[in-house]
């Protein structure tokens, strides 16, 4: 029950504050920077690309020896019947005979060490270290991508607090004219200059108008409620966005860019690599392998006596060729279950592209769509505000009626409302598009970020264990290896074919 307290308290706090004097001003600088830092989703991305990156480190480690000791003791003891016969003292004509046990104790104890290392495996190891470099830089893309989609959410909650902030201003602003009109109104009704409806019509104007602010008032609060989530404060006194980076003039350029730089594509492209790699390593099973081994160590014949290990010691070393012959089916299974793999791995990479274009084409024609908007927005709140003052004019000389003056003026905050609106879409459309393209980083938008960089983490993990001779047992491991094939494509749609050669595409590079 505490805690619940604390939270509506909270929630009243910052609505408070939003309506009230701020304690400092906000940018939106400040709010990448600290959704940049403390984000939960852009933090938990970044421990599973660490994550990830441990799979290298997994992966390399079939290039060394294992090595492992065991220490054992046993006890042994056999019991058996012992039966003898003597003469017939009975004479019934059956000798006598009696049964008898006997019994042996023996213990013992054993000590040593094995090691083992691959010599070849006809590249089971080295591929398995390709799949998992791959999917590392697959795991960075999605890294990004995910920083992308924070900061888009980021910039779309601080548009929104600073629009709603801007359309309650409006509000208030209408209240106030409102109120005045009202108060002359009732003060020319007194004096016989107009009848009751036109007093009527100022109340229900203001009525509407109380409403309104209400209602704008519940709107900053979910606003600042989602702002909050995102950037992980509450908004105080918001500056005014700043301008975002360039965006491309034409749609064509805008394109160019998103099929170079889009994390989603890019990411796929790493994880048809390592679909192919696996497509390998499931065929190097047909192939034999060699292993190395040995062993040292020594035994007791007599608990109560272990000098005997260091005495009755022995060395073991050998290799092993291993060929597989039958495995029932599986090395053929696994080996059309990774070709499959891979087919679904080159077919995502022309979804992705798909994708792209859709999201591309979307945000783009909503940045010339609210571009428009703005410039007709700033068109319509000038006319309207110089109707609105003509109105008041020719209201005060008998020329106009109540009526009209508070048509005008819902026509004025209508033009205004719809302004502070459509700025805010335009700036989101060129965010989105921005993200659509892969431009929208956080260091991108505030320079002064320290940038986070996930590759320092693998290169810090990435020989832990190593051993000197790792790398001559992996280029040994290649040789002979199954080769790594390009998957089958899919046949294209013809949009496929023309995003195909929209851009002369290079293989993303480890």
């Amino acid at each position: 029950m505490k805690r619940s307290r604390t939270l509506a308290s909270a929630a009243v706090v910052a609505l408070v504050t939003g309506l009230g004097a701020p304690a400092w001003a906000e940018t939106l600088q400040d709010a990448i920077a600290l959704a940049y830092r403390t984000n939960p989703n852009l933090l938990a991305q970044r421990a599973n690309q660490r994550a990830l990156d441990e799979t290298v480190v997994q992966a390399r480690s079939g290039l060394r020896p294992t090595l492992s000791g065991s220490v054992g003791a046993s006890y042994t003891r056999n019991d058996f019947p012992t039966v003898t016969q003597f003469v017939d003292t009975n004479n019934d004509g059956v000798p006598d005979t009696q049964v008898s046990s006997s019994s042996s104790e023996s213990d013992g104890a054993t000590a040593g060490v094995s090691l083992s290392q691959n010599i070849w495996t006809a590249g089971r190891s080295a591929l398995a270290i390709d799949q998992a470099r791959a999917g590392v830089l697959a795991g960075r893309e999605t890294l990004r991508g995910t920083e992308q989609s924070v900061m888009l959410a980021v910039i779309q909650a601080y548009v929104n607090v600073t629009r709603d902030m801007e359309i309650l201003r409006i509000r208030e602003e209408n209240l106030s004219v409102l109120q005045r009109q009202l108060e002359e109104t009732s003060a020319r009704f007194e004096v016989g200059e107009i009848t009751r409806t036109d007093v009527a019509q100022a109340e229900a104007s203001l009525a509407q108008s109380q409403a309104d602010l209400a209602s704008a008032r519940a709107q900053l609060s979910t606003s600042r409620a989602a702002y909050a989530a995102v950037v992980g404060q509450s908004p105080t006194d918001l500056e005014a966005a700043p301008v975002l980076p360039t965006i491309p003039a034409d749609f064509d350029a805008a394109m160019e860019v998103a099929l170079a730089r889009n994390p989603g594509l890019l990411a796929a492209q790493y994880r048809l690599q390592q679909a192919e790699a696996a497509v390998a390593a499931a065929r190097a099973e047909y192939l034999p392998s060699i292993r190395a081994t040995a062993s040292y160590g020594g035994t007791a014949t007599d608990l109560s006596n272990l000098d005997e290990l260091a005495d009755r010691r022995s060395f073991t070393a050998g290799a092993t060729l291993s060929v597989p012959l039958f495995t029932g089916g599986l090395n053929r299974s696994r080996v059309a279950q990774s070709l499959e793999q891979a087919n679904a791995a080159q077919i995502a990479i022309e979804a992705e592209r798909r994708t792209i274009l859709q999201n591309v084409s979307s945000a783009y024609a909503q940045v010339l769509s609210t571009r428009a908007n703005v410039t007709a927005g700033n068109e319509a709140v000038r006319a309207a505000s110089v109707a609105a003052e003509g109105v008041r004019q020719e209201a005060q000389v008998g020329l106009r009626t109540t009526l009209d003056v508070l048509n005008q003026e819902v026509a004025l905050r209508s033009a205004q409302t719809a302004l502070a609106s459509a700025r805010a879409a335009e700036y989101v459309a060129r965010a989105s598009l921005l993200s659509a393209m892969g431009q929208l980083e956080g260091p991108a938008l505030n320079p002064t970020l320290e940038a986070y960089d996930a590759k320092a983490n693998y290169d810090r993990v990435r020989n832990r264990g190593a051993l000197p001779w790792d790398g001559v047992i992996e280029a040994l491991d290649r040789v002979a290896s199954p080769p790594v094939v390009d998957a089958d494509d899919a046949p294209d749609a013809p949009i496929d074919a023309q995003l195909k050669s929209e851009v002369v595409e290079t293989a993303p590079q480890n």
